[in-house]
């Protein structure tokens, strides 16, 4: 009996007594599995951040993404690096090539830009009078004389065919010579024909020995014919700055007033029409379009021969 109560007292103090846990009466597991358990369960992970967008310029050096991500991660302490937006944008501004910054006038490539009453099936002749002297000032009296009797054939002819047959005229009115037009004789103006044809007008040709003598009593008053041309715009050539062929006149105030002393002095065919023709291939005035790419260097010219004129004047003065 004392044996039985004994035993009874001894298990009740060895086995483990139940405690009321949140979950119910359950006795607990024992320490000891609960710690292997945990043991093989894997700690928790932190959240992985998304990795940065990796900027092209890095891809073109050929870095690891991989790389950039396990570095960006494994550091503590400090916030993952990401490429600057602004070096990139600096790195892709180094690609391209730089501008360059210029007052100059910059030729492009091709045909240059002229007026454009000088298309691509224009007459060559008519394109390298264009580009080489219309409206380049001239002073030669010869020369002056010479684009005079050019202008009065406009009347009968176009530029092109004048020109085409310029070297014609310069032998049958002996280079446009004034002094040596002035003593031609009826028979000189009756011969003045090409393949059998007069080459002008009888009405022209004694318009051209009149004028011829006109310009023979200028050069003995003023000096030379070039002064007294060049002496209505006082020295100086003008600009008009026109942007389109339309805005080109046909006449100007200018041309009338010069066209009223010429008829004063005996000088036939030379309306304001015909002065005004005159004055711009003389580079009296300057009828380029400004998007023409002599309109700024018969302007230079222009302002060249000025300057040169006047130091001439200067030095006669002394």
């Amino acid at each position: 009996m004392a044996m039985s109560v004994a035993t009874k007292l001894q298990s009740s103090i060895c086995e483990p007594r139940a405690v009321l846990g949140p979950g119910g009466n359950r006795v607990r597991i024992s320490e000891g599995p609960k710690h292997k358990c945990e043991g093989l369960k894997k700690p928790p992970q932190r959240p992985r951040q998304p990795a940065p967008e990796i900027p092209v310029s890095v891809v073109k050096k050929n870095v690891s993404v991989d790389s950039s991500c396990s570095s960006d991660t494994s550091s503590t302490g400090s916030s993952p690096k990401t490429a600057s937006p602004r070096k990139t944008v600096r790195h892709i501004k180094r690609l391209r090539p730089p501008k360059l910054v210029s007052n100059d006038v910059v030729k492009p490539d091709g045909p240059p830009k002229r007026c454009e009453w000088i298309t691509a099936n224009s007459d060559p002749h008519y394109i390298s009078f264009h580009d080489e002297e219309w409206g380049v000032p001239v002073y030669d009296d010869e020369k002056l004389f010479e684009l005079l009797v050019l202008s009065q054939s406009l009347a009968e002819l176009s530029w092109p065919e004048i020109l085409t047959k310029r070297d014609i005229f310069r032998n049958l009115f002996d280079n446009f010579d004034p002094s040596s037009i002035a003593k031609f004789d009826e028979n000189k103006l009756l011969s003045l024909k090409m393949n059998g044809i007069p080459i002008l007008s009888q009405q022209k040709l004694r318009a051209i020995v009149d004028n011829a003598i006109q310009v023979v009593k200028i050069q003995q008053e003023f000096g030379s014919f070039s002064k007294y041309c060049w002496s209505f715009v006082n020295q100086k050539a003008i600009n008009n700055g026109v942007r389109y062929g339309r805005q080109v006149p046909a006449k100007s105030p200018k041309a009338e007033v010069i066209s009223k002393d010429l008829m004063k002095r005996g000088f036939r065919c030379v309306g304001p029409t015909v002065v005004y023709s005159f004055m711009q291939v003389a580079g009296i005035v300057n009828d380029h379009l400004v998007t023409c790419f002599r309109h700024k260097e018969c302007d230079a010219n222009a302002k060249t021969d000025v300057k040169l004129e006047n130091e001439k004047s200067k030095d006669i003065l002394k």
